[in-house]
């Protein structure tokens, strides 16, 4: 076996070239010059040129004239650790039209000044994509709830009166039917009460929180309720920054994850409950309406070993009215989207039939110089 130079490899050389083949992502290293010194087998399909024509020529012949590409190189080089950028344009007559991929760089540290790329063309921007549109979903309730709370509860009032005048002089038959207007009644007004939520356009007021304490908190609430037969499991990192976030807000958002992740293992005894944080740098996002990018780096998860969501309700599984429950409103999800959203994060589900994760990402409070601010949810 040959390196893309020509020159023969050596077994540790080829064994990698093996690995690298088998991944089914292109992967290319870069050198200090800008030169591609190595190419796996998809990456030569990925630029439509053999790893040997690659080899003799610099990354920026391949790509657009100023693609974002080599300027993400040369952070990486600069920061020397690991940079991922989300929904960068490849387009070109060479690449092809429409060619929009995330890609992962990473300095190579026993080679100065080498950086490998993987670009991944099923790219995260679908999942960003459905954000926006689930925080247009949560806009479009928005409006609904304000005519609703207007046009509706007001009629209910009378009707919920007008059968409670009605029982004082019902037959026991008849009253059985009065109790049940006045019971849909109370129903149908809880249920615009709950997305009277989503009107709710005041400015959230945020400051650093303890992750861990919430999520403390949140497992509390669980296992003394509707998860108390459930197993959880913690995978903490503890040396990550405090969130900048609404405290409350961040407890309703998992506790809703929560759960549904309980109801999703229902009565198993072999019932699994994760929660996870980790510090992903350099995980950035397009801020809508601008060509500013947000840092990301908080990740969170809530994972189950429940039955998953079946493969057809994933794309619209944060859309308002969506639910599988019976007695389900299918507008949890909703909340949790829109209070991300507003939070300037991102969530994120996968779901298999072994399990479902939800992932949330979401910005790290940045102390201004000569701030003091208390971390909220100290433990004390």
């Amino acid at each position: 076996m040959k390196q893309p130079s020509g020159k023969p490899m050596d077994g540790s050389a080829a064994a990698a070239q093996i690995v690298l083949n088998t991944i089914r992502r292109p992967v290319i290293m870069i050198d200090f010059d800008g030169f591609i010194t190595f190419a796996n087998a998809d990456a030569e399909d990925f630029f439509r040129s053999s790893a040997a024509m690659l080899s003799r020529n610099q990354l920026s012949r391949f790509v657009p004239f100023g693609s974002p590409i080599l300027v993400l190189i040369e952070q990486v080089r600069e920061r020397r650790s690991p940079v991922n950028e989300y929904r960068v344009d490849l387009s070109s007559p060479r690449l092809g039209i429409e060619k929009v991929v995330d890609i992962y760089a990473a300095p190579v540290t026993e080679m100065p000044g080498s950086v490998v790329v993987m670009f991944q063309e099923r790219s995260m921007a679908d999942k960003i994509d459905r954000q926006m549109t689930h925080r247009g979903a949560a806009r479009s309730v928005t409006g609904l709830a304000a005519m609703l709370a207007h046009e509706i509860k007001n009629p209910l009032s009378g009707i919920r009166g007008a059968a409670q005048l009605l029982e004082l002089n019902a037959s026991d038959e008849d009253r059985s039917l009065t109790r049940l207007i006045t019971d849909e009644t109370d129903r149908i007004v809880s249920l615009v009460d709950r997305m009277e939520v989503f009107s709710d356009e005041r400015p959230i007021d945020r400051y650093p929180v303890n992750i861990h304490v919430v999520l403390d908190h949140v497992k509390a609430i669980a296992k003394n309720g509707f998860a108390s037969h459930i197993k959880f499991i913690e995978e903490y990192d503890p040396s990550l920054p405090p969130v900048y976030a609404n405290r409350d807000q961040l407890i309703q958002i998992f506790l809703n994850l929560v759960k549904n992740a309980a109801e999703a293992i229902g009565h198993d005894p072999a019932g699994e409950i994760t929660l996870s944080t980790a510090f992903r740098p350099g995980i950035r996002m397009s801020v809508p309406g601008g060509q500013d990018r947000v840092s990301l780096p908080l990740e969170f998860c809530v994972k189950d070993n429940g039955s998953g969501v079946s493969e057809d309700l994933l794309p619209i599984l944060f859309d308002p009215f969506i639910t599988t429950k019976p007695n389900g409103s299918g507008l949890g999800l909703a909340l949790v989207a829109k209070i991300v959203g507003e939070h300037g994060g991102v969530i994120e589900c996968d779901s298999t039939p072994r399990g479902t994760s939800f992932r949330i990402l979401m910005p790290a409070w940045k102390e201004a110089p000569g701030s003091h601010d208390d971390i909220h949810g100290d433990l004390k």
